[in-house]
Order: C-alpha cells, then sequence, then structure tokens
C-alpha cells in the first residue's frame, strides 16, 4: 500500500529534470500561517522545506521561516518543562521507589529525545528522514496543466471533492488507490485528476516470524519511480476551511518478490514515455490508460529491513 516513501522531494530538482514551473498558490496554501490561531504545522520533508528556504520562492520562504520560528519556540519551551519533569523525578526516587515517578523519567527522557532530535533537524542538520513522507504528509507532484509539467504541493492521502471532514480519520487508507477500484470507488478522479510522484524507495509493514516489521524496497536498477496518482481539489461547503489538495498513489497486485518478502500490493512505476499521457487523461481514454498501467515498469525491488 506504500505506506511511506523516500520522494523526491525539492522542486529544484524537479525544475531542472523536467522544465516544470511551480504552482506557488498550491505552496502558499499549504504553508499559510494562521495568526493567532498556529496549533499544527502543515508536515512535509524537511529536504522540500530546506530546498525553498535556499532557492525561493520568497512568499513560501517568508512562511517556512514563520514557522520554524513558531516550532523551535514551541519545542525550547517542551523541552525545559521536560528536562525539569526528570530532574524531580529522580529527585522522588532517591526518596521513595514509585511507578508514577519510574514512568516520570521514562517519558520525559523520550520526549526530550525526540524534541531535541526536531530542533537538530530545524537548525539545519541532515535526517534520515529528510525525504520520507506518510499518510498526512505533504509532497510534490507532477500534473499537466494547458499542457506544460507543474508541480504542485498536495497532501498524501486522498480526500475526493464533497466528502466530509471526518473522511480522514474514517477512511485512513485513501493514500492507496487500488487498481482494481479505479473505475469504482475513484471513478471520479480516473482518467480526469492525475498526477505522479517521484520516488526513490517504497516502505510496507509485514508479518515476519510473527513480527510486525518495515521492509524498505529498492529498485534494482537506481532509476527512480515514477508513481501513477491521482489527486483531488477539496472545497469546504461552509467555506470555513481551506482548499485541500491531497492525492492517493495507484497501487496493483504486488510484483513476484514483492509478494515473497510478504506484502500484497505494489505502486504502479509508470514508463517515462508514458508520463505525458497518464498527465493527459482524457484524450487517451480508460481502456488507454488502463494500457498505460498494464505496460509499467518492473524493476527488480530489493528490500532488506528498515533502520
Amino acid at each position: 500500500m506504500c505506506y511511506s516513501a523516500r520522494v523526491q522531494a525539492e522542486f529544484s530538482k524537479f525544475r531542472r529534470e523536467t522544465g516544470a514551473d511551480m504552482d506557488i498558490e498550491s505552496y502558499v496554501q499549504a504553508y499559510w500561517w494562521p495568526e493567532g490561531k498556529a496549533t499544527k504545522r502543515p508536515k512535509a520533508p524537511r529536504a522540500l522545506e530546506r530546498d525553498i528556504l535556499e532557492r525561493g520562492p520568497t512568499e513560501v520562504a517568508e512562511l517556512i521561516r514563520v514557522w520554524d520560528a513558531w516550532e523551535q519556540d514551541t519545542l525550547t519551551r517542551e523541552l525545559f518543562a521536560q528536562r525539569r519533569r526528570v530532574i524531580e523525578a529522580q529527585r522522588a526516587l532517591q526518596a521513595r521507589d514509585t511507578k508514577k515517578a519510574r514512568e516520570d523519567v521514562r517519558i520525559g527522557t523520550n520526549k526530550v529525545a525526540i524534541a531535541q532530535r526536531r530542533l537538530d533537524v530545524l537548525k539545519g542538520l541532515p535526517s534520515d528522514q529528510d525525504h520520507r513522507i506518510y499518510p498526512g504528509v505533504y509532497c510534490p507532484v507532477l500534473v499537466s496543466e494547458c499542457g506544460r509539467p507543474v508541480v504542485k504541493l498536495m497532501r498524501y492521502q486522498c480526500r475526493p471533492a464533497g466528502k466530509p471532514t471526518f473522511y480522514d480519520r474514517k477512511f485512513p487508507g485513501t493514500y492507496n488507490a487500488r487498481r482494481d477500484n479505479l473505475e469504482g470507488f475513484w471513478g471520479e478522479l480516473f482518467g480526469r485528476n492525475h498526477a505522479v510522484m517521484i520516488a526513490h524507495r517504497f516502505y510496507e509493514h509485514v508479518e515476519m516470524d510473527g513480527q510486525s516489521k518495515i521492509l524498505e524496497f529498492i529498485p534494482r536498477t537506481g532509476e527512480p519511480m515514477l508513481v501513477a496518482c491521482l489527486w483531488s481539489r477539496w472545497t469546504d461547503p461552509k467555506g470555513v476551511e481551506p482548499d485541500l489538495l491531497s492525492f492517493a498513489a495507484v497501487t496493483d497486485d504486488p510484483e513476484p518478490e514483492v509478494a515473497a518478502a510478504g506484502h500484497d500490493r505494489t505502486i504502479i512505476n509508470l514508463k517515462p514515455e508514458h508520463v505525458d499521457r497518464w498527465l493527459d487523461p482524457e484524450p487517451v481514454g480508460r481502456a488507454g490508460l488502463q494500457a498505460i498501467l498494464d505496460d509499467k515498469q518492473h524493476p527488480y525491488y530489493e528490500h532488506r529491513e528498515a533502520a
């Protein structure tokens, strides 16, 4: 189901490799700073943000800097509170061993480590998560507008137009557009709203030796995967919530090596010669689109247990 992927996050690479323009509005919309109401930062790969901070556009970079400052302040206060919690619990343990004090030390220590790791990332230290996306995280995807390639920033987990906001919680698996349901559940988007995500690795939960593990799948060719996707623009009928651009990766029956590793789906990796036709689907027709999906790339997906 591609619950996570290591993606091409930097717009500068999209522009260099495809000549694509940036849909600045989609980036501004995702990072818009709700002054006086900021409670939750939009999630996106840090590599994406670093690229914009270094190369622009200015209006998006300024929004990211505002979020960075807000988050660094929030994390600094969290560090202070959790370190104090640990110190007080350790003092309490010196007087008497209690479960509460031991839990406060454990939880506080873990929260300090998490906050410090995120602060380090915001200050510029590299992380193995810099290019990772998960459901609910924003990701740049390639679309076609008036025959030109355009990069839009969208959330990885599709909320089709017309659905209520609680749809995300009720149906958390809508980051996966199963091919055998493209003509059914996804029928409003298939043949109309197509996109491509560029990914280098994908990650799946599997059961191995009675334990749930995460496997990392990598094309043996080393070439990036051109992942077929569907997307939607959701608009709040009450006009309260901002518009949401979101997408889902199209998946098919597993490649043999993926099935042997214990997973039952594989993303559809388009051939480069089919990308333009996939992105402009209406002239192709649904039968032609199914033929494109049949003629997908089949690199051997090597796997290993993710760190």
